[in-house]
């Protein structure tokens, strides 16, 4: 009697658990790409086409501070999820490097393009 008690508990658990975790993931999903998407939108802007890239890097690092927030958020709740026994601050590392990632990358792509416009 005990494993069939114990059984259904996991049985009706797992399912609540992997939902979960597919919730986690799709909301840190979609605050990178709202983040992605705000930065994009500062790349083209007429006034950066002058700009010296280590100022567009100052630009972009500011840029889009509730997206970003709620990206780092989305991301560490998802991680913490993922690996409940991994530690806090390693999750919020991983999730401050794809936000470095993500500065880094659109400001390589305008300095690309700042080269190749000479």
């Amino acid at each position: 009697m005990r494993i069939l008690i114990a059984a259904l508990v996991v049985m009706t658990t797992f399912p609540v658990l992997a939902d979960e975790v597919g919730d986690a993931r799709k909301l840190a999903v979609s605050g990178r790409d709202a983040y992605w998407n705000c930065l994009a939108r500062e790349y083209p802007r007429e006034s950066n086409k002058n700009m010296p890239e280590q100022e567009f890097g100052a630009l972009i690092a500011a840029a889009c501070a509730s997206e970003r927030q709620s990206f780092r958020v989305a991301l560490v709740g998802f991680l913490g999820i993922q690996s409940p026994d991994k530690d806090a601050g390693a999750n919020l590392t991983t999730a401050n490097d794809a936000i470095a990632f993500a500065q880094k990358d659109i400001v390589t792509a305008f300095a690309r393009r700042k080269a190749a416009s000479k």
